[in-house]
């Protein structure tokens, strides 16, 4: 499955966030995301230490690469921006890590996931075409799987206009079907700097 069937029908030339589209990555933060790292480090959470996980709009893969340091899991990331896709490569080289993969798509629809993680992927997507998010989504994680999100960047009030576009949490949890199970939903610990007062850090499990 491509990167742009996540998206369909979505144009990814109007949707981009944060000037990805101009080739600009103003949303790098030049690390991995603190509370990414709180999911894994200190959540207490069970999550995989094997099998294979999805990063979908990876970005420049700080955390992919971090993924995969930090759990063993054989990481897929996916990307469709060329300047991302090159810093993004240049960075899993660097950090040798043998079981992260830089992906433009999934080689097979049938394909499932042990995790799925997302920070700046959902809020690129206009409200009313996110349901094919969570369909695929849904379909992507296994049964017994986990998807972490950062929900980022979470403002007031209101707005139509984006990318980046208006989310909360719920905005996840009304699109995923069958329902997972929430098992962590919280303000993380720390948070990058652009990232205070605007994050939310949420994990779900889909039911076996």
């Amino acid at each position: 499955m491509a990167l742009k069937d996540i998206f369909k029908p979505v144009d990814l030339g109007d949707c981009l966030p944060f000037d990805r589209r101009r080739g600009a990555t103003p949303w790098d933060t030049g690390d991995t995301q603190p509370s990414l790292k709180e999911a894994v480090e200190s959540s207490g959470l069970d999550l995989p230490s094997s099998g294979r996980a999805l990063v979908p709009g990876c970005g420049s893969g700080y955390d992919l690469i971090y993924i995969a340091q930090a759990t063993g899991i054989s990481c897929f990331g996916l990307e469709i921006v060329e300047t991302a896709i090159k810093k993004a490569n240049q960075l899993i080289d660097e950090a040798k890590t043998k079981n992260s993969n830089l992906s433009a798509s999934i080689s097979n629809q049938s394909e499932q996931f042990d995790l799925v993680y997302d920070h700046t992927f959902f809020c690129a997507i206009p409200p009313l075409m996110r349901k094919t998010w969570g369909t695929q989504i849904a379909a992507l994680v296994k049964p017994g799987g986990h998807l972490i999100v950062i929900v980022y960047p979470i403002f007031s009030p209101y707005t139509p206009e984006g990318p980046p576009y208006y989310i909360r949490a719920k905005h996840y949890e009304e699109l995923l079907a069958p329902s997972p199970e929430k098992i962590l939903d919280k303000v993380p610990e720390v948070s990058s700097p652009s990232h205070i007062d605007k994050e939310r850090l949420v994990v779900w499990k889909r039911r076996v």
